[in-house]
């Protein structure tokens, strides 16, 4: 690659993320000269308006109208987050959290962590199947096949328990343990911007009931999420975060317009 193509890759690069980073402070359409007027940029309005085509061209920006500036493309909106998302949480203070998400317009999801293990499976005069965890008890009804199952979860945690149950499709012993584990312990912040994005995009009643009983954080590791549990042009960020001081999973989502480097900063800082 010669020197000139790396230069106008790095041009590229760099006026595409000053596009993006005025449209998600303006969210509006971005023109060349506004470009160059916010960013005191050295490229004349020709210039950048060239590399808007190439952009353009590469699916990364879009004109909505002949004589409108450009708007990122969801593709770009991707990337950019991929790599440009700064989310340095340690205890976060859930008041603040409400008050930002609220100002910003996403959606929050906060389960507190539970690694409660099972410490004994107790057999009830062959009428119920009593699971005692560390810190609570569940029964069920019995069945001397899944009694003698059980034994092999002794020592596994609660989330395992109901990973493997929901599997091998043991369903009344996986509901007693959501329950148990998304009762008092979940809960939602903003939910009014869940059932917008919900609404607007036809999202299906699985994926809704997950995220009001709490199932939605089965399986869902901590990373950025895109087009799986949200629709598309919609972001989902998991975290584990300590919410005033107690172990907890974050799940944040909201449209991929939205400030989300302003919102962690605002958090972290409270």
């Amino acid at each position: 690659m010669t020197w000139k193509e790396f230069s106008m890759i790095d041009k590229k690069e760099f006026l595409l993320e000053s596009i993006i980073k005025a449209y998600i402070i303006n969210l509006e359409p971005i023109g060349s000269s506004q470009l160059k007027q916010m960013y005191d940029l050295e490229y004349s309005s020709a210039t950048i308006r060239g590399y808007f085509k190439k952009l353009g061209d590469e699916g990364f920006l879009v004109q909505e109208h002949i004589s409108s500036g450009r708007v990122p493309s969801v593709v770009a909106l991707k990337q950019y987050w991929s790599s440009q998302l700064s989310r340095k949480l340690e205890n976060v203070d859930l008041q603040s959290l409400k008050y930002f998400a609220k100002e910003i317009g996403l959606s929050v999801a906060l389960k507190k962590e539970t690694n409660s293990k099972l410490l004994k499976v107790v057999d009830f005069e062959q009428s119920y199947i009593v699971l005692r965890f560390e810190d609570f008890a569940v029964t069920i009804k019995y069945s001397s096949a899944l009694y003698k199952f059980l034994q092999d979860f002794i020592g596994l945690d609660i989330e395992q328990i109901m990973s493997i149950s929901r599997q091998v499709g043991a369903f009344e012993l996986y509901n007693e343990l959501v329950a148990r584990t998304y009762g008092d312990s979940y809960q939602t912040v903003n939910v009014k911007e869940y059932i917008k994005m919900a609404l607007g995009y036809g999202l299906d009643d699985n994926m809704i009931n997950g995220y009001f009983n709490g199932r939605i954080f089965e399986n869902l590791k901590d990373g950025i999420y895109f087009d799986t549990i949200v629709p598309k042009g919609y972001i989902g960020i998991c975290d584990s975060v300590k919410i005033d001081g107690e172990e907890s999973k974050m799940l944040v989502m909201g449209d991929l317009s939205k400030n989300y480097n302003y919102f962690y900063e605002r958090v972290a800082a409270w």
